[in-house]
């Protein structure tokens, strides 16, 4: 078996690994509210999600695959090359992945995984094979890592700000009904979990998909990037598996740790996410499910009473986010410099 084929072998497993890790993830923030609120069992929310997240994949386009899979250049370089900043960048984004999940803080795969590539790209094939995107911006386009990174940080803000909103409608529409429609959202709550699930699936899924377009490309299989369907049912897969296993310690943090959830709290979360997960898919750009979750809650939690929330445990997990991409860019550099230097000069 040549070398090539090898490290392609190498990325397929790294990519299910990866979603795995990002399911994992993922899960915790979207069933957290439903169990901290007591109105869904965590077998069940975590069934309902993982049901949802792998229909997600195979029912929406691949706008985002495309988006992610185009800003850095990989064939524009060597086939080894090309396949050395691929591992590199996956190995940076299940690396903070791991670290994050045990600390039990919510974190971006999506971040991890595009700083990765920026980091192992910057090393291997130099900026100039990076689409920054900033042209496109000037002419009033998103394109690149611009798509990119509008797609990631724009998303949380649009979060908190639905999540606001939908609270404050909530305690308007019911404010003298609170003791009778209990019913009526532990119904509501099997629909908007089951649409997370599906705006989840739809669009974390689709990054794994990404790299294994972009090396199919590297490595000489195809002549364009394009998902084959078998990627699109691996990571589906892959995916949902991560699902199914949740992650108690991100439950913990967010369903508990930053302000009492209520069952209208839950829901509102749920279906604020869900709608800028949504809207981010349609246009093609890329979200952090965990992010748009966190702060979707902390606009729920800031409708009714911004007293209540822990905002020490709050800004650590922001913390968190702007030391994501700066890390996994320094993750994505190191690993590149370490895989080429094993695997020989190969510029």
């Amino acid at each position: 078996m040549d070398l090539i084929t090898l490290l392609l072998i190498i990325v397929i497993i790294m990519v299910t690994v990866f979603d795995f890790t990002n399911g994992f993830h993922d899960a915790a923030d979207m069933v957290a509210t439903a169990i901290a609120s007591h109105a869904m069992g965590t077998a069940t929310a975590i069934a309902i999600v993982s049901l949802f997240t792998f229909i997600g994949p195979l029912l929406v386009g691949l706008a985002v695959a495309d988006t992610v899979g185009t800003f850095v250049k990989i064939n524009m370089t060597s086939a080894l090359t090309g396949e050395s900043v691929v591992i590199a960048a996956l190995a940076s984004a299940i690396s903070y992945n791991l670290v994050t999940w045990w600390l039990g803080f919510p974190s971006s795969s999506s971040n991890s995984l595009a700083g990765g590539l920026v980091g192992a790209g910057l090393y291997a094939i130099g900026s100039e094979h990076i689409n920054w995107g900033v042209s496109a911006l000037q002419n009033g386009t998103l394109e690149g890592l611009m798509k990119v990174l509008v797609g990631l940080f724009a998303s949380p803000f649009l979060g908190f700000l639905i999540g606001f909103l939908i609270m404050k409608l909530f305690n308007h529409i019911f404010r003298r009904f609170r003791n009778n429609i209990r019913s009526l959202f532990v119904f509501s709550q099997f629909f908007s979990v089951a649409w997370l699930g599906f705006s989840h699936g739809a669009n974390d899924a689709q990054k794994g998909m990404a790299i294994i377009g972009m090396m199919l490309l590297a490595s000489g299989h195809t002549e364009n990037f394009s998902i084959p369907v078998w990627a699109v049912l691996l990571c589906a897969s892959s995916i949902t598996a991560g699902t199914m296993m949740g992650g108690w310690k991100i439950i913990k943090t967010l369903g508990f740790g930053l302000f009492p959830v209520r069952l209208t709290h839950s829901v509102a979360n749920q279906l604020g996410s869900a709608l800028v997960n949504t809207i981010a898919t349609t246009i093609g750009a890329p979200t952090s499910t965990t992010q748009v979750v966190t702060a979707t809650l902390l606009g729920n939690g800031a409708a009714e009473n911004m007293h209540r929330i822990k905002w020490k445990t709050a800004m650590g997990i922001v913390a968190g986010w702007f030391m994501n991409i700066p890390v996994s860019i320094g993750l994505g550099w190191f690993y590149c410099w370490s895989i080429i230097k094993l695997i020989g000069d190969v510029s």
